[in-house]
C-alpha cells in the first residue's frame, strides 16, 4: 500500500510537470524547468540537460541545476559530450549506473566538480530526432536509481518533447513577426531619415561656399563630416536590420543571453559592441566557437580579475571576425598568464588559422584578442 501511494504521488508530480512545461513556450525557460522537474521528481541532488549541437557530435548548451553558481566558475569549462555524456550521444537510450566511476566509459571529473556516483540518463526527442540527453546524479538518501524513476523522467522526457517544439514554432513565429518589423522600421530609415540627412549636409555644403570667414566655413565642415558619419551609422543599422540571422539564435542574442547569464558572479553587467554584420556572416559552426571564447574569457575575468567593468567587443569585417575583452581588473599575474582555459581560447583560434593575443590593457586590467578567419 505504502508503495502505490508513493507511486500514485509520484505520477500525480509528473503530470503537474507536464502541466507546467507545457504552459509556457519560452524555449530556456521550457529546458530550464525540463532540468528542475526531473531532478526533484527522482529524487536527484544534480541534473542537467546537454542540448546537442547541430552536427549531432556533441553540446552546443548545458543547463545544470544543484551546482552553485560560484563553484560552476570554479569548474570552468562546460562538459562538450565526452565520457558517459558522450556514450548517451552515441546510443540514445536510457542509463542506469549505480556507481559512475566504474564504468568504462567514465573520464572522472574536472578540479573542484562535485563528487558523483548514482547515474540516470534519458534522452529527449523532438520529433523523431535527440534534442538532448537527461542527466541526473545522486540519488537522495544514497540509493540507486530505479525502474520506475527511469520510467518517470522517459515519461517526462516524451512530454517535453512537444513542450520544446511548442515552444520552437512560437520563437520561429515570433521571430518571422520580428523580421517584418525590421524590413519596415529600415525602409524607413533609408527612405526618409537617409535622405533628410543627405540634403541638410548638401544645403550645408552649399552654405559654406557662401560663408566668408574661416571659422565659419570650419564649423561648417564640422558639421558635415559629422552627418556623414550619422549617415554611415544609420546605413550600417539598416544593414544589422536585415541580416539574415538576426533572431535569438544569431550571436547577438546568444552573446547577450551569456552576459546575462554570468553576471551574477561576475558582480557586474558585461558590456557588448557588435561592428559588422556579425550575424549573418558567421556560421553556426563559429558562432558556437565565439560563444564557448566569450564564456571562457568573462569565467575568467569572475573568477581572477577583480573587475569592476568588462567590455566585449565584436567585429566581423572584411574577411576576419575579432573578438575583443578588455577588463578593469588587477592585470595579468602567474593564475591567468596560462592555464587550461586560456589554452582552450588559443587552441580553439588555432584550429581555424587564427590567434589569440592577450596582454595588459592601455589603462590597467587585461586585454584579450581573438582573431580568426571568417572564411
Amino acid at each position: 500500500m505504502t508503495d502505490q501511494r508513493a507511486g500514485a504521488s509520484q505520477l500525480h508530480r509528473l503530470l503537474d510537470a507536464v502541466i507546467d512545461l507545457t504552459a509556457d513556450l519560452d524555449l530556456p525557460v521550457v529546458l530550464r524547468g525540463l532540468t528542475e522537474a526531473a531532478t526533484e521528481l527522482v529524487g536527484a541532488r544534480y541534473g542537467a540537460l546537454g542540448v546537442l549541437a547541430a552536427d549531432g557530435q556533441g553540446l552546443a548548451d548545458f543547463i545544470a541545476v544543484g551546482i552553485p553558481a560560484e563553484q560552476v566558475v570554479e569548474i570552468g569549462h562546460l562538459p562538450e559530450g565526452h565520457g558517459i555524456l558522450g556514450l548517451l550521444i552515441r546510443e540514445p537510450r536510457p542509463i542506469r549506473l549505480p556507481d559512475l566511476s566504474r564504468h568504462p566509459d567514465s573520464h572522472g571529473f574536472p578540479p573542484h566538480h562535485p563528487p558523483m556516483t548514482t547515474f540516470l540518463g534519458v534522452p529527449v526527442f523532438v520529433r523523431g530526432a535527440v534534442y538532448g540527453n537527461l542527466y541526473l546524479t545522486e540519488k537522495a538518501g544514497g540509493s540507486t536509481f530505479t525502474d520506475a524513476d527511469e520510467e518517470i523522467v522517459v515519461g517526462l522526457a516524451a512530454a517535453a518533447g512537444v513542450a520544446i517544439e511548442n515552444a520552437r514554432l512560437h520563437t520561429t513565429t515570433r521571430e518571422l513577426d520580428v523580421f517584418k518589423e525590421r524590413d519596415r522600421i529600415a525602409r524607413d530609415l533609408h527612405d526618409t531619415v537617409v535622405q533628410r540627412l543627405f540634403a541638410i549636409g548638401l544645403t550645408l555644403q552649399g552654405v559654406a561656399r557662401l560663408a566668408e570667414r574661416p571659422e565659419v566655413v570650419e564649423q561648417i565642415e564640422r558639421a558635415v563630416d559629422d552627418l556623414d558619419d550619422t549617415v554611415r551609422e544609420v546605413r550600417r543599422s539598416i544593414f544589422e536590420l536585415h541580416a539574415r540571422q538576426a533572431g535569438p539564435a544569431g550571436l547577438r542574442r546568444q552573446l547577450l543571453s551569456l552576459g546575462d547569464e554570468l553576471s551574477g558572479v561576475l558582480g557586474i553587467v558585461p558590456t557588448f559592441r557588435f561592428v559588422g554584420p556579425v550575424d549573418a556572416e558567421v556560421s553556426d559552426g563559429m558562432r558556437a566557437e565565439v560563444v564557448a571564447v566569450v564564456r571562457e574569457a568573462l569565467t575568467n575575468v569572475a573568477r581572477h580579475a577583480e573587475a569592476s567593468s568588462v567590455d566585449v567587443t565584436v567585429e566581423a569585417t572584411g574577411a576576419q571576425l575579432v573578438v575583443h575583452v578588455v577588463d578593469d581588473g588587477v592585470g595579468l599575474g602567474p593564475r591567468r598568464a596560462g592555464g587550461r582555459g586560456i589554452d582552450n581560447m588559443a587552441a580553439r583560434a588555432t584550429a581555424v588559422g587564427g590567434t589569440m593575443d592577450l596582454g595588459a590593457a592601455q589603462d590597467g586590467g587585461t586585454s584579450l584578442t581573438w582573431r580568426v578567419p571568417l572564411r
